[in-house]
């Protein structure tokens, strides 16, 4: 099975790595992570990109805040699909790192996904191997089936605590 990398920009955006590691883990899929800025470590952050292929990675996730330039310096130096994680900071509540993720120039796409949204960010890591993989394909279909069951679980029981 393809690995997925994950890069963050500074050991404070761990706590949002974390919940896609977590999420990872539960689907089996194996991960790498590491800590490299675009900004000040932009040669290793540029080798993993150049060599992540070749060393078994199937997707890339890069976490960072601010100025959030690690996921468009990972795409510009990778085909593999890069998702982004805009996380937030003090400064502007993580907006400034949307705009920064979302805002790739035409021919270096980088899926993106909520400002702190690590666990969609793994699932759809998870939805592109599962292209290739059938036995994530079946474990994305069942846990979409069991979020549905507890969705209409709760609509039975708020419907009879209404008496409705």
């Amino acid at each position: 099975m393809k690995k997925v990398g994950i890069l963050m920009g500074s050991a404070s955006d761990l706590p949002v790595v974390e919940k896609a590691v977590s999420a990872l883990q539960e689907y089996g899929v194996p991960a790498e992570v590491h800590v490299y800025s675009a900004h000040r470590t932009p040669e290793e952050a540029r080798d993993f990109a150049l060599h992540a292929r070749e060393r078994g990675f199937g997707v890339l996730i890069a976490a960072a805040g601010m100025a959030a330039h690690l996921a468009g310096a990972v795409a510009a130096n990778t085909t593999l699909p890069v998702i982004g994680i805009p996380c937030k900071s003090s400064v502007l509540d993580g907006m400034d790192a949307l705009l920064s993720t979302v805002m790739m120039p035409p021919g270096i796409p980088v899926a993106t996904v909520a400002i702190n949204g690590a666990q969609n960010a793994a699932l759809l890591a998870v939805e592109i191997l599962a292209v290739e993989n059938a036995s994530l394909a079946e474990k994305l279909d069942a846990a979409r089936r069991a979020g549905a069951e507890k969705v209409l679980r709760s609509d039975a029981e708020v419907r009879e605590k209404l008496g409705l």
